[in-house]
Protein backbone atom coordinates (compact mmCIF):
# COMPACT_ATOMS: atom_id res chain seq x y z
CA UNK A 1 0.00 0.00 0.00
CA UNK A 2 1.34 3.84 -0.84
CA UNK A 3 1.09 6.12 1.60
CA UNK A 4 3.41 8.38 0.54
CA UNK A 5 4.79 9.98 -2.85
CA UNK A 6 7.98 11.82 -3.57
CA UNK A 7 7.94 13.11 -7.14
CA UNK A 8 11.31 15.30 -8.51
CA UNK A 9 10.32 18.36 -10.53
CA UNK A 10 12.82 19.04 -13.63
CA UNK A 11 12.58 16.47 -15.89
CA UNK A 12 10.36 14.08 -14.46
CA UNK A 13 7.02 15.62 -13.49
CA UNK A 14 7.95 19.01 -15.36
CA UNK A 15 7.93 18.75 -18.98
CA UNK A 16 11.01 20.08 -20.48
CA UNK A 17 9.23 23.45 -21.40
CA UNK A 18 8.78 23.06 -17.44
CA UNK A 19 4.96 22.65 -17.73
CA UNK A 20 2.86 20.34 -15.38
CA UNK A 21 1.01 17.37 -16.93
CA UNK A 22 -2.43 18.06 -18.38
CA UNK A 23 -3.90 15.85 -15.87
CA UNK A 24 -1.80 16.56 -12.85
CA UNK A 25 -5.12 18.96 -11.12
CA UNK A 26 -7.33 16.40 -11.91
CA UNK A 27 -5.21 13.69 -10.04
CA UNK A 28 -3.55 15.31 -6.97
CA UNK A 29 -7.15 15.47 -5.46
CA UNK A 30 -7.67 11.68 -6.21
CA UNK A 31 -4.68 11.33 -4.47
CA UNK A 32 -5.23 13.30 -1.37
CA UNK A 33 -8.46 11.55 -1.05
CA UNK A 34 -6.72 8.25 -0.63
CA UNK A 35 -4.73 9.83 2.37
CA UNK A 36 -1.34 9.93 0.80
CA UNK A 37 1.15 12.71 1.46
CA UNK A 38 2.52 13.60 -1.40
CA UNK A 39 6.10 15.33 -1.33
CA UNK A 40 7.47 17.47 -4.13
CA UNK A 41 11.83 16.73 -4.01
CA UNK A 42 13.65 19.58 -5.80
CA UNK A 43 16.83 21.08 -6.11
CA UNK A 44 15.08 24.20 -6.42
CA UNK A 45 14.11 26.32 -3.47
CA UNK A 46 11.37 26.86 -1.25
CA UNK A 47 10.01 30.28 -2.82
CA UNK A 48 9.55 28.65 -6.89
CA UNK A 49 8.42 25.46 -6.15
CA UNK A 50 5.84 27.06 -3.80
CA UNK A 51 4.30 28.99 -6.77
CA UNK A 52 4.20 26.05 -9.44
CA UNK A 53 1.80 24.81 -6.23
CA UNK A 54 0.26 27.92 -5.30
CA UNK A 55 -3.07 26.27 -4.36
CA UNK A 56 -2.58 23.41 -2.49
CA UNK A 57 1.41 24.43 -1.12
CA UNK A 58 -0.27 23.67 2.22
CA UNK A 59 -1.00 20.26 1.51
CA UNK A 60 2.15 19.65 0.25
CA UNK A 61 5.55 18.63 1.70
CA UNK A 62 8.38 20.48 0.21
CA UNK A 63 12.02 18.92 0.16
CA UNK A 64 13.71 21.71 -1.48
CA UNK A 65 17.37 22.84 -2.39
CA UNK A 66 17.72 18.87 -2.26
CA UNK A 67 16.71 18.32 0.60
CA UNK A 68 18.54 20.39 2.82
CA UNK A 69 15.53 22.58 3.37
CA UNK A 70 11.94 20.30 4.38
CA UNK A 71 8.74 22.93 4.76
CA UNK A 72 5.17 21.51 5.52
CA UNK A 73 2.25 24.18 6.19
CA UNK A 74 4.92 27.00 6.94
CA UNK A 75 6.66 24.59 9.43
CA UNK A 76 10.39 23.51 9.01
CA UNK A 77 10.54 20.12 9.27
CA UNK A 78 14.64 20.04 8.06
CA UNK A 79 17.45 22.79 8.04
CA UNK A 80 21.01 22.12 6.88
CA UNK A 81 23.04 24.97 7.32
CA UNK A 82 26.61 25.07 5.83
CA UNK A 83 29.02 26.20 7.75
CA UNK A 84 30.74 29.49 6.77
CA UNK A 85 34.91 28.27 6.28
CA UNK A 86 33.40 25.52 3.71
CA UNK A 87 31.17 28.27 2.09
CA UNK A 88 34.28 30.20 1.72
CA UNK A 89 36.60 27.33 0.37
CA UNK A 90 33.80 25.81 -2.11
CA UNK A 91 33.69 29.45 -3.76
CA UNK A 92 37.22 30.00 -3.82
CA UNK A 93 37.69 26.14 -5.92
CA UNK A 94 34.34 27.40 -8.18
CA UNK A 95 37.26 30.68 -8.74
CA UNK A 96 39.21 29.12 -11.96
CA UNK A 97 36.84 26.50 -13.25
CA UNK A 98 35.68 27.93 -16.58
CA UNK A 99 31.76 28.44 -17.30
CA UNK A 100 31.22 27.29 -13.69
CA UNK A 101 29.16 30.12 -11.46
CA UNK A 102 28.41 29.60 -7.98
CA UNK A 103 24.56 30.77 -6.13
CA UNK A 104 24.41 30.62 -2.63
CA UNK A 105 20.51 29.00 -1.58
CA UNK A 106 19.09 30.45 1.76
CA UNK A 107 16.07 29.63 3.16
CA UNK A 108 14.12 32.24 1.19
CA UNK A 109 16.91 33.73 -1.41
CA UNK A 110 19.56 33.00 -3.84
CA UNK A 111 23.09 35.21 -3.94
CA UNK A 112 24.90 35.27 -6.88
CA UNK A 113 27.75 37.89 -8.28
CA UNK A 114 27.25 40.21 -11.41
CA UNK A 115 28.99 38.49 -13.88
CA UNK A 116 28.17 36.38 -17.15
CA UNK A 117 24.76 36.98 -19.04
CA UNK A 118 24.01 33.48 -20.21
CA UNK A 119 24.54 32.32 -16.46
CA UNK A 120 22.40 34.53 -15.61
CA UNK A 121 19.69 34.25 -17.86
CA UNK A 122 19.79 30.39 -16.71
CA UNK A 123 19.70 30.85 -13.05
CA UNK A 124 16.90 33.27 -12.65
CA UNK A 125 14.69 30.89 -14.35
CA UNK A 126 14.81 29.34 -11.01
CA UNK A 127 15.39 31.80 -8.48
CA UNK A 128 12.92 34.97 -8.35
CA UNK A 129 14.18 35.80 -4.96
CA UNK A 130 17.89 36.84 -5.37
CA UNK A 131 20.36 39.36 -5.02
CA UNK A 132 23.24 40.54 -6.45
CA UNK A 133 26.29 40.52 -4.49
CA UNK A 134 29.81 41.76 -5.19
CA UNK A 135 31.39 38.64 -3.46
CA UNK A 136 29.65 35.98 -2.08
CA UNK A 137 32.06 34.87 0.50
CA UNK A 138 31.08 37.73 2.47
CA UNK A 139 27.32 36.88 2.42
CA UNK A 140 25.92 36.43 6.09
CA UNK A 141 22.66 34.59 5.42
CA UNK A 142 22.18 31.30 6.76
CA UNK A 143 23.07 28.97 3.33
CA UNK A 144 21.46 25.59 3.35
CA UNK A 145 23.20 25.09 -0.49
CA UNK A 146 25.70 26.18 -3.05
CA UNK A 147 24.71 25.45 -6.71
CA UNK A 148 27.21 25.76 -9.48
CA UNK A 149 25.55 26.99 -12.99
CA UNK A 150 28.28 25.18 -15.14
CA UNK A 151 27.86 26.10 -18.64
CA UNK A 152 29.97 23.40 -19.96
CA UNK A 153 28.11 20.79 -18.47
CA UNK A 154 28.38 19.89 -14.97
CA UNK A 155 29.35 16.20 -14.81
CA UNK A 156 32.50 17.05 -16.78
CA UNK A 157 33.50 20.51 -16.08
CA UNK A 158 33.33 21.09 -12.38
CA UNK A 159 32.30 18.09 -10.37
CA UNK A 160 35.88 16.68 -10.88
CA UNK A 161 37.26 19.75 -9.13
CA UNK A 162 34.75 18.97 -6.06
CA UNK A 163 34.44 14.96 -6.05
CA UNK A 164 37.30 14.63 -3.28
CA UNK A 165 34.69 16.59 -0.74
CA UNK A 166 31.79 13.49 -1.15
CA UNK A 167 33.19 11.81 2.03
CA UNK A 168 32.02 14.72 4.16
CA UNK A 169 29.61 16.75 2.06
CA UNK A 170 26.71 15.82 -0.42
CA UNK A 171 28.03 16.72 -4.06
CA UNK A 172 25.35 16.32 -6.09
CA UNK A 173 25.26 16.43 -10.39
CA UNK A 174 21.56 18.02 -10.19
CA UNK A 175 21.03 18.23 -13.96
CA UNK A 176 23.27 19.33 -17.11
CA UNK A 177 24.36 22.45 -15.92
CA UNK A 178 23.75 22.08 -12.08
CA UNK A 179 25.96 21.01 -9.64
CA UNK A 180 24.70 20.88 -5.84
CA UNK A 181 27.06 21.10 -3.40
CA UNK A 182 25.25 20.72 0.99
CA UNK A 183 26.05 19.27 4.09
CA UNK A 184 26.19 15.36 4.27
CA UNK A 185 22.36 15.12 5.33
CA UNK A 186 21.19 17.73 2.96
CA UNK A 187 19.95 15.45 0.40
CA UNK A 188 16.96 14.07 -1.02
CA UNK A 189 17.17 10.41 0.41
CA UNK A 190 17.95 12.43 4.05
CA UNK A 191 14.90 14.37 3.56
CA UNK A 192 12.30 11.22 2.88
CA UNK A 193 13.53 9.55 5.58
CA UNK A 194 12.79 12.40 8.00
CA UNK A 195 9.35 12.35 6.32
CA UNK A 196 8.64 9.12 6.69
CA UNK A 197 9.51 8.98 10.24
CA UNK A 198 7.46 11.67 11.52
CA UNK A 199 4.38 10.38 9.95
CA UNK A 200 5.68 6.67 10.16
CA UNK A 201 5.92 5.18 6.61
CA UNK A 202 8.00 3.05 5.85
CA UNK A 203 10.65 3.15 2.79
CA UNK A 204 7.90 -0.04 1.56
CA UNK A 205 5.40 2.13 1.92
CA UNK A 206 6.69 4.78 -0.48
CA UNK A 207 6.42 6.08 -4.21
CA UNK A 208 9.66 7.95 -5.97
CA UNK A 209 10.04 9.27 -9.43
CA UNK A 210 13.51 10.66 -10.24
CA UNK A 211 15.54 10.95 -13.63
CA UNK A 212 18.64 12.27 -12.58
CA UNK A 213 21.84 11.94 -9.85
CA UNK A 214 20.40 14.01 -7.31
CA UNK A 215 17.82 11.74 -7.02
CA UNK A 216 19.70 8.78 -6.18
CA UNK A 217 19.14 8.32 -2.54
CA UNK A 218 15.88 8.83 -2.86
CA UNK A 219 15.88 6.41 -5.74
CA UNK A 220 17.29 3.85 -3.31
CA UNK A 221 15.24 4.54 -0.02
CA UNK A 222 11.99 3.62 -1.47
CA UNK A 223 9.63 0.30 -1.94
CA UNK A 224 8.22 1.74 -5.45
CA UNK A 225 11.31 3.48 -7.07
CA UNK A 226 10.73 4.71 -10.50
CA UNK A 227 13.02 6.42 -12.98
CA UNK A 228 11.48 8.09 -15.66
CA UNK A 229 12.01 6.85 -19.13
CA UNK A 230 14.50 9.69 -19.82
CA UNK A 231 16.68 9.14 -16.56
CA UNK A 232 20.53 9.03 -16.69
CA UNK A 233 21.96 6.14 -17.12
CA UNK A 234 22.73 5.27 -13.14
CA UNK A 235 19.14 6.36 -12.23
CA UNK A 236 17.90 3.63 -14.60
CA UNK A 237 20.15 1.23 -13.23
CA UNK A 238 19.77 1.73 -9.56
CA UNK A 239 15.44 2.27 -9.91
CA UNK A 240 13.33 -0.97 -9.43
CA UNK A 241 10.83 0.36 -11.87
CA UNK A 242 11.25 2.68 -15.13
CA UNK A 243 7.92 4.38 -16.40
CA UNK A 244 6.32 3.95 -19.55
CA UNK A 245 6.32 7.02 -20.57
CA UNK A 246 8.96 9.99 -20.30
CA UNK A 247 8.78 13.57 -18.36
CA UNK A 248 7.25 14.34 -21.99
CA UNK A 249 4.27 12.64 -21.76
CA UNK A 250 3.34 12.89 -18.10
CA UNK A 251 4.99 9.80 -17.19
CA UNK A 252 4.55 10.42 -13.65
CA UNK A 253 0.88 11.03 -13.66
CA UNK A 254 0.78 7.97 -16.22
CA UNK A 255 2.29 5.69 -13.44
CA UNK A 256 0.36 6.92 -10.31
CA UNK A 257 -3.00 6.47 -12.32
CA UNK A 258 -1.90 2.83 -13.24
CA UNK A 259 -0.64 1.93 -9.69
CA UNK A 260 -3.22 3.73 -7.76
CA UNK A 261 -6.31 2.39 -10.15
CA UNK A 262 -7.33 5.67 -10.89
Amino acid sequence: MIKLIAIDLDGSLLSDDKKLPPDFWQLIPQIFEQGITVVIASGRPFHNIAAVFESIKDHLYFACDNGSYVVHAHEEILVSQLDKASIKKFIEISRPIKDAYPVLCSKHIAYLEDCDETFKKQALKYYQEFKIVEDLTTVADMIVKISLCDLAGSETNSYPFYKQFEKDFKIAVAGEMWLDITNIDGSKGNAIRAIQDRLNISAAETLVFGDYLNDLDMIQNAGYSYAMKNAHPDILEAAKYVTELDNNHGGVTHTIKKLLML
